[in-house]
């Protein structure tokens, strides 16, 4: 049987070898997850897209005491939710969060996030080559987007930056408590500052505080959770784009020549940035057969997405960055009902940002080899530490 992680011996742009073998054999797999617990990994893309659209998995577990655990991440490693009325309480969230992602507002974001991009790659090209890209724009403009869409200061960047990364601790429970705890705390201030200051219409924390009958917890969680997604992914997203570029012969100049080539090159870096070896949390709310396999009540299973977008039944070549030879529609937002609805938001900012990047720094390329790339290990999207690049 399988351990959790897998060893990346491939090297930061290939599937872990053993996912690969896995792969070969089957779409689902016993395998023990980091913490010591059983679990199912799914790896093929037709079961992943299937199962993320099956109702008789969901986030919540009839003993949670007793659960499999994916890793000490407390929000993200275990389960989460009220088993009895989780299906109602997500169908009731949707519908509150829906109407402020909608991609009709999304798009109208996009001039002020041209605007954040262009600011900060003003001042990465006046400090002069070579730079960190991670700290100069990777960094910083997911954050100060989702900072002005929820209304949360750009000033408390790096409190909430610091309990993010620490509530998304997949190593170490007491820290990633703390993280969460820290988080949902300063998202009750916030809420409460809010609604003293009675305008409702500011931005999306103060609708969700004017729309949710008062219940500032709820209010508070659902503003948190999208605070931390709505820069964590992106962050990695962006950082592992300009890897997958810049180490693809031709396909930096490709995007530089031809602009309109960007949203097929946003939609391979979204395929390409997760590899697999991990997993969404699910659990099986009630015994069900996968591909043969017989999954029992109160099981975890791992929705390995990033597996999925690497199958070989689905991609001719997977591990190749190629804009132009995708056919299956990647899962990196899900599927069904959980699909994230910070997808068009991400698009967006991934098109603006190499958009940008290719047509003002045409001959940008990494400053440092790609074997030699730091990642950060302990959170859940394990993204860049730093990106050197010159120009």
């Amino acid at each position: 049987m399988s351990t959790l992680p897998f060893e990346k011996s491939a090297g930061p742009l290939r599937r872990p070898p053993e996912l690969g073998e896995l792969q070969e054999q089957g779409p689902v797999h016993p395998v023990t997850t980091a913490v010591g617990d059983p679990a199912w990994l799914v790896t093929g893309y037709e079961e992943v897209r299937r199962l993320l659209a099956d109702d008789r998995l969901g986030r919540a577990h009839p003993q949670p005491e007793h659960a499999s655990r994916s890793g000490e991440s407390a929000l993200f490693g275990g389960p989460f939710g009220n088993f009895d009325t989780e299906q109602a309480d997500h169908r009731r969230m949707r519908a509150l969060l829906q109407l402020h992602f909608s991609p009709k507002r999304m798009r109208a974001l996009r001039p002020r996030i041209e605007e954040l991009t262009t600011a900060l790659l003003d001042e990465m090209e006046a400090a002069g080559s070579p730079a960190d890209l991670h700290t100069a724009l990777a960094l910083p403009l997911p954050i100060a987007v989702i900072c002005e869409l929820l209304g949360v200061p750009y000033g408390d960047r790096d409190r909430f930056r610091a309990w993010s990364q620490a509530a998304a601790d997949v190593t170490d429970r007491a820290r990633s408590e703390r993280g969460l705890s820290d988080l949902f705390r300063y998202g009750r201030d916030l809420v409460a500052r809010k609604r003293a200051e009675g305008d409702p219409d500011a931005d999306v924390i103060s609708r969700l505080a004017a729309a949710d009958g008062g219940d500032d917890d709820e209010a508070a969680m659902l503003g948190m959770s999208l605070l931390f997604a709505g820069h964590e992914t992106t962050v990695t997203a962006i950082g592992m784009g300009t890897l997958w570029l810049m180490s693809t012969p031709g396909q930096w100049e490709a995007l530089a020549a031809d602009p309109a080539r960007i949203d097929a090159t946003v939609e391979e870096i979204l395929r390409g940035f997760g590899l697999g070896g991990g997993g969404l949390v699910r659990y099986a709310r009630t015994d069900l057969d996968v591909e043969g396999v017989r999954v029992r009540t109160g099981d975890l299973v791992l929705l390995d997405t990033g597996a999925a977008n690497h199958d070989p039944a689905a991609y001719t070549e997977p591990e190749r960055f190629d804009p132009d030879g995708s056919v299956a529609p990647h899962l990196s937002f899900g599927h069904g009902a959980r699909y994230c609805i910070g997808a068009p938001l991400a698009r967006i900012e991934l098109s603006v940002v190499f958009g940008q990047l290719v047509k003002r720094f045409p001959a940008m390329r990494l400053g440092r080899p790609l074997e030699e790339m730091t990642f950060d290990p302990k959170t859940l999207t394990g993204g860049l530490t730093s990106l050197p690049v010159n120009w």
